[in-house]
């Protein structure tokens, strides 16, 4: 596949999955022995099964979330995307109760990409900033 075709097919997880809840996009993207290496919440099966379990239990936690693309890089068979997340917190996330307020936070996606579809996947997350913005960890300086 060309670079621009693996770029495009790398942003269909956050524009369409996860901005849109479109489950079906992660069986026409995702490898079916699709490695994530990103902390899995406990109980959810590995690969596309714990995914497309995930993507409701996130949505239903921040209802309003959105990615924004801010860089895609492509060299060879990986893809970086850098992405700008941001939604409320109304429900349970992670064992954490609503908080109701507003975070954002910044991403960086990694995938390696075969034929077309994503076969391996790495996240570098601001998860201090984004639990600090929802009020469960002090900000610098508390």
């Amino acid at each position: 596949m060309s670079l621009e075709q693996n770029k495009s097919a790398a942003l269909r997880i956050p524009l369409e999955v996860f901005n849109k809840g479109n489950l079906d996009v992660v069986d026409e993207v995702m490898a079916a022995d699709y490695i994530e290496h990103a902390p899995v919440p406990p109980g959810l099966p590995p690969g596309t099964v714990g995914f497309k379990l995930f993507i409701p239990a996130y949505r239903a936690a921040f209802p309003d979330f959105q990615y924004t693309v801010d860089d895609v890089i492509a060299e060879g068979d990986k893809v970086v995307v850098r992405l700008t997340a941001r939604g409320t917190q109304t429900g349970e996330f992670a064992g954490l109760p609503a908080s109701g307020k507003q975070a954002t936070w910044s991403e960086i996606h990694i995938t390696d990409m075969a034929d077309g579809k994503i076969v391996e996947h790495w996240v570098v997350q601001d998860q201090l900033g984004m639990m600090q913005q929802l009020g469960f960890i002090p900000a610098s300086g508390s």
